[in-house]
């Protein structure tokens, strides 16, 4: 599902590919890079998912397919069932917290 996520527009093939990465790497057992990447995500801020937790979260980005290095603001949201969940982002939000992207939670 295509998502906006602050200003940065990611495309549904760009949000599918990181959900895929994501749930590669956790069904693996392995993260990306020396990162720990994909992680549990506990949703504190209380967004409605379309699916159920438990959730892990891993960056998404608009150049390929996040591997290490800085992960940037922007994140999709899988469950531990590889479900896609939704994108979420620090852009906008207060310290450490996420908002929903656009089109997505």
């Amino acid at each position: 599902e295509a998502s906006t996520c602050g200003s940065t527009p990611y495309s549904a093939s760009q949000v599918r590919a990181a959900a895929n990465a994501a749930c590669q790497y956790y069904q693996s057992d392995d993260t990306a890079g020396s990162t720990t990447y994909p992680h549990t995500y506990n949703n504190y801020e209380g967004f409605d998912f379309a699916v159920n937790g438990p959730y892990q979260e891993f960056p998404i980005r608009t150049g390929g397919v996040y591997s290490g290095g800085s992960p940037g603001a922007d994140r999709v949201i899988i469950n531990t069932s590889c479900q896609y969940a939704g994108a979420i982002t620090h852009t906008g939000a207060s310290g450490n917290n996420f908002v929903g992207c656009s089109n997505s939670t």
